[in-house]
């Protein structure tokens, strides 16, 4: 990596304080071991797969608050260049455009300019992880029964995060030096959603072509 790389993602540049888990117990066990997978050489397509006797809500719910962290950070190398002149529509090219939703404030599908959307949908994202009723953090305390179907609605939407940073920003990431990182963070991303079936195919289409290239 880079001198210049890792001055960028040493910065705090996330929009919010990460959430972490508390050391000790099973699910930061379960979190050490996701982040492993990011070194080199390790194989991401086996690292993904859920661990034998392993629980999948725990291992779904590592890897949810793990993406939205990494995920954060990597808008957050590109945002001062992500405006509403530059961009002002959430879009993955101009195929695909994404409005903003939240039975809130946004009771209908709203289009926007791409940075109230992504400040939009990383607040959403936080409250759900924040919140203890659906990321339970206390040992024996059950996860909802809608778990798994919250987390498939979080991991959609920070798929959109990388279309956009992929199709509108990706000359930034390069001029930064953070190609290899961004790309090794989207192939755990694709392998982890693919692998245990929590988003919709047909949301992986505007990045199909560069996924069939770059993760075989």
């Amino acid at each position: 990596m880079s001198i210049a790389l890792k001055q960028v993602f040493n910065k705090d540049k996330t929009f919010r304080p990460k959430r972490k888990f508390e050391p000790g117990t099973q699910r930061f066990e379960l979190h050490k071991r996701a982040q492993a997978s990011l070194n080199s050489g390790v194989d991401l397509k086996a690292a993904v797969q859920l661990p034998n006797g392993e629980d999948l809500n725990d291992w779904v719910a590592v890897h949810v608050v793990d993406f939205f962290n990494r995920i954060n950070l990597i808008y957050g190398t590109i945002c001062e260049f992500c405006t509403e002149r530059t961009c002002p529509m959430m879009s993955g090219g101009p195929k695909y455009e994404y409005r903003w939703q939240d039975d809130l404030k946004y009771k209908k599908p709203t289009a926007l300019p791409a940075p109230q959307y992504m400040n939009l949908l990383m607040d959403w994202i936080e409250v759900q992880i924040n919140n203890e009723d659906i990321f339970p953090t206390s040992v024996g305390v059950p996860f909802p029964k809608n778990f798994l179907q919250i987390c498939k609605k979080i991991l959609c939407r920070l798929f959109r995060v990388f279309v956009h940073v992929y199709i509108h920003h990706f000359d930034r990431i390069i001029i930064m030096g953070a190609e290899a990182h961004v790309n090794t963070c989207y192939k755990h991303f694709y392998y982890f959603v693919t692998e245990l079936n929590v988003i919709d195919r047909k949301e992986l289409e505007p990045l199909k072509e560069m996924t069939t290239r770059m993760c075989h």
